[in-house]
């Protein structure tokens, strides 16, 4: 069976993206990464969700408070309840996605995984720069030259006339509402991902990455299953 690395945050988008990951036939190694987040539930629904699936995930402490700069990793910052401009978010995670990726780099070439699977999006999403299309063009390349696997893989096209895309992104132009959808359709358990930028029984209802996630499952016409503030 095919391996891949799956980057599981404990959010909607990427439990959908574990899900295709496993619908396409694919062994899943999940990675969560504790990385200083003050909001510690999405690591515990990640669990929740590895729990479901029968997974074992791998836990990677890449501790980004030591960096800050962000509202989700600086406790000098406090998380916007709403997005007061069209900039960049003060919730984006300097270098985040590039800094995980690396490590799924690592982890693949380790045990032999074909591919990586990220839950991004860059149709309704907050603006982040490691969200992008070109972003992940930018960075297949980099995996093609920098790893064992990434020159496997171009050997292999070169041979066979085929290639194997080594970072994955499924979601990277659907909606929220597909999202949703597509995620109904495998049976994701919803109820075991929290998209809330803040921890506690309830969602806050009123984050950015609230709003992003209430408004999919109200497109889709599909009851959202976690409970919020307001």
């Amino acid at each position: 069976m095919r391996r891949a690395i799956v980057l599981l945050s404990g959010g909607m988008d990427s439990a959908v993206t574990l899900a295709i990951a496993l619908s396409r036939g694919y062994e899943a190694y999940p990675i969560i990464f504790d990385y200083g987040q003050k909001n510690i539930k999405e690591m515990t629904m990640a669990r929740k969700l590895c729990e479901y699936y029968s997974l074992t995930p791998k836990i990677i402490k890449a501790d980004l408070t030591q960096i800050g700069g962000s509202a989700l990793t600086d406790d000098n910052i406090p998380v916007p309840h709403e997005k007061t401009s069209d900039e960049i978010p003060i919730t984006y995670v300097p270098a985040r996605n590039t800094i995980f990726l690396s490590y799924a780099l690592a982890y693949a070439e380790v045990i032999s995984a074909e591919s990586i699977f990220i839950g991004v999006n860059a149709r309704d999403y907050s603006g982040y720069p490691d969200c992008r299309p070109e972003y992940y063009e930018a960075f297949r390349k980099l995996a093609a030259l920098a790893t064992k696997k990434g020159v496997e893989n171009i050997k292999k096209a070169s041979e066979e006339g085929i290639t194997t895309p080594l970072i994955l992104t499924p979601l990277i132009y659907m909606s929220k509402e597909e999202i949703v959808t597509v995620g109904a359709t495998l049976g994701v358990p919803f109820e075991l991902t929290w998209s809330c930028y803040e921890s506690g029984d309830k969602a806050c209802g009123k984050c950015e990455s609230c709003l992003l996630r209430k408004k999919g499952f109200r497109e889709a016409n599909i009851e959202d299953p976690i409970p919020y503030r307001e």
